[in-house]
């Protein structure tokens, strides 16, 4: 069975949702996972920190190591990553899930809410993976796994917050980027997103959604997990969405994803009427790809 074990992962935005569930899920193989938020104090609205979620990723069988990291910051980027080389010996996998979120029209887009969403996303999506690459170079089954959608460049994913929506896809663009500067070294470079929006604390941000029609961060952490441990040179390049990963690998019932049982969660941003871009011919040849690695495994 493919496994994660005695692999080290940088995760950003790893203290609690969709990062710390990614970090669970490794830790339940036996990882080691570098937690890299900024939040070691409790937070008035929103829940967890590094330690608490570090405590979680031990109880659940892994390693963690709890640093504090403002990802704006190149300097405290490089310095996470030598604590994390110098603790766990190096990298194996980095995630650039962390993510700034402001659903505003442009005339109601302050421009130090559109710096936060590009540092956050976009710049920090690239200087994580440029602080990262050294280290991943020497893994044998080196991976980067960016929270970011299939680019599309549909006006109706532009119209109503254009400056979020540009920071999304630069993450997809640096993953298409990395991809292909890195093929023959045999970086594992893709991209993942929800078919469905997702109990985060970033749900919060969107107005008028029913409470309860979501998904739990565990479907991403399923889908990553089967990415994660495919050959590295071998699915690179792609931008997958969790459904399209988990059918992949024989898994087709969802509903136990479902936070409420029985209702239908609303579909996510960035997507059109072919969800799981199977009409894309690389993403169904790499679907192909890591069906038949798990299904052998």
């Amino acid at each position: 069975m493919a496994t994660l074990k005695g692999k080290t992962l940088f995760i950003t935005g790893a203290s609690r949702g969709i990062g710390k569930e990614i970090a669970l899920r490794a830790a339940r193989d036996g990882a080691n996972v570098a937690i890299i938020a900024k939040t070691d104090e409790p937070h008035p609205k929103l829940p967890g920190t590094i330690h608490s979620a570090a405590a979680e990723i031990e109880e659940a069988g892994g390693k963690a190591l709890p640093l504090k990291t403002d990802i704006r910051e190149e300097d405290q980027i490089a310095e996470a990553v030598a604590k994390t080389v110098e603790t766990f010996g190096g990298i194996d996998i980095l995630i650039n899930n962390a993510s700034a979120i402001n659903l505003t029209p442009t005339l109601q887009t302050p421009m130090k809410r559109f710096d936060l969403m590009h540092q956050v996303n976009t710049r920090a999506t690239f200087a994580c993976a440029q602080a990262c690459l050294p280290h991943l170079l020497k893994s044998d089954n080196p991976h980067i796994l960016t929270m970011s959608p299939p680019p599309n460049l549909s006006p109706q994913w532009f119209a109503n917050h254009t400056a979020y929506t540009i920071s999304k896809y630069g993450m997809s663009l640096v993953t298409l980027g990395l991809a292909a500067e890195f093929a023959d070294e045999g970086v594992a470079v893709n991209s993942l997103w929800p078919v469905t929006v997702i109990e985060t604390a970033a749900l919060n941000m969107i107005p008028g959604l029913e409470q309860g029609r979501a998904r739990t961060p565990q479907i991403l952490a399923d889908a990553a997990h089967a990415i994660l441990t495919a050959p590295s040179r071998d699915v690179t390049g792609g931008f997958f969405t969790d459904e399209s990963v988990l059918e992949a690998i024989g898994i087709t019932d969802f509903e136990p994803y479902n936070l409420t049982p029985g209702k239908a969660p609303y579909p996510d941003f960035f997507l059109e009427l072919d969800r799981n871009g199977k009409n894309d011919p690389q993403v169904a040849r790499l679907l192909t790809k890591l069906g038949s690695f798990h299904k052998a495994a």
